[in-house]
C-alpha cells in the first residue's frame, strides 16, 4: 500500500463481500494485482471448472490453446499468443478486468502448476515474493521474465540472506555429499528488519541468531542465486517414527487436490 501512495497510483478496494470479490476486481480492471495463494487458487479453480464444462471443438480448441501457451512459456517464448488470446484467453482475461499487466503473490506458497496456468491465463507475469512482517514485508521476489516457478527469487537491495544449519532435519548450507545444494533456514539482514518486539526481550533474543533475524523457514539456493522455500523450521511435528512434518505442506497439498478434484 505504501509503495502504491509514493509512486502515486490509483487503488482498489472490494466492496466488502468476498463472495463478490472476483465481481470488484473485473469493475475496478486493475493493471498491477497483488494477491495472496488464497485467492489465485479460486480464480484457477473458477477458470478450471469452466474449461472443464466446455465440450466438442470448443473444449478441443482450450485443450491445444492451453497446452500451446505453457509450451511457449517453458521454452522461453513469452505469454502471449496473436490467435489463442483472442480466441480463448479474451473472456478469462476479463475475469481481471482485461487490463493486468503484472500480478505479484506472496504470504503463503503456492503451486508452481497453478502460477504457471494463470500465466498464460492472463498473458501477464506472476512475481512470487518472499517476506516477513518482521523485515518490512518484502524480502526476495523473482524477475518479472523467469520462466521458472516454484521459486521466491533473489534477494532485493534492502537485505542480506544467510542460511542456517539445521542438523536435526538434515540441512545443512554447506550441502552435504549426496546432494551439495545449501539447505538450511533463512536468515535475514539489513535496514529493513525490526530491532525487536515492543517490550519483549525475551521473544527478541529467541528472533535473532548474531544480529540476523530467524524467518523460520527453510530454504535452498540454486547456483544463480535463486531461493526456494522447501520447509518450515518451526511448526513442526515429530512423527513416531522420527520423521519432522511441516503442517503447511501437507495444508498445500489438500488445498491444491480440492481444485483439482
Amino acid at each position: 500500500m505504501a509503495m502504491h501512495f509514493v509512486s502515486g497510483m490509483k487503488c482498489g478496494f472490494f466492496a466488502g463481500n468476498t463472495l463478490k470479490l472476483t465481481e470488484d476486481i473485473a469493475k475496478l480492471c486493475p493493471t498491477i494485482f497483488p494477491s495472496v495463494p488464497r485467492l489465485y487458487n479460486k480464480i484457477y479453480g473458477k477458470i478450471k471448472d469452466g474449461l472443464a464444462a466446455k465440450t466438442g471443438v470448443v473444449s478441443w480448441l482450450a485443450t491445444k490453446g492451453v497446452n500451446a501457451k505453457l509450451a511457449n512459456l517453458k521454452n522461453g517464448g513469452g505469454l502471449k499468443h496473436k490467435f489463442y488470446d483472442k480466441v480463448i484467453f479474451k473472456k478469462m482475461q476479463a475475469i481481471l478486468g482485461g487490463k493486468v499487466r503484472l500480478m505479484i503473490t506472496g504470504s503463503a506458497p503456492i503451486s508452481g502448476d497453478v502460477l504457471d496456468f494463470l500465466k498464460i491465463c492472463f498473458s501477464a507475469p506472476i512475481c512470487e515474493g518472499f517476506g516477513m512482517t518482521e523485515t518490512c514485508a518484502g524480502s526476495v521476489i523473482t524477475f518479472m521474465d523467469d520462466p521458472q516457478t516454484g521459486i521466491v527469487g533473489g534477494p532485493l537491495q534492502n537485505v542480506k540472506i544467510m542460511l542456517r544449519d539445521i542438523p536435526e532435519m538434515g540441512y545443512y548450507s554447506a550441502g552435504t555429499k549426496e546432494d551439495p545444494t545449501p539447505k538450511g533456514e533463512v536468515m535475514l539482514w539489513g535496514p529493513s528488519i525490526m530491532k525487536g518486539y515492543f517490550k519483549n526481550p525475551e521473544k527478541t533474543a529467541e528472533a535473532f541468531h548474531n544480529d540476523w533475524l530467524l524467518s523460520g523457514d527453510v530454504g535452498l539456493v540454486y547456483p544463480n542465486g535463486a531461493l526456494k522455500i522447501i520447509d518450515r523450521a518451526k511448526n513442526i511435528f515429530k512423527l513416531s517414527q522420527g520423521e519432522y512434518i511441516a503442517p503447511e505442506k501437507l495444508e498445500n497439498v489438500y488445498v491444491k487436490s480440492s481444485f483439482v478434484a
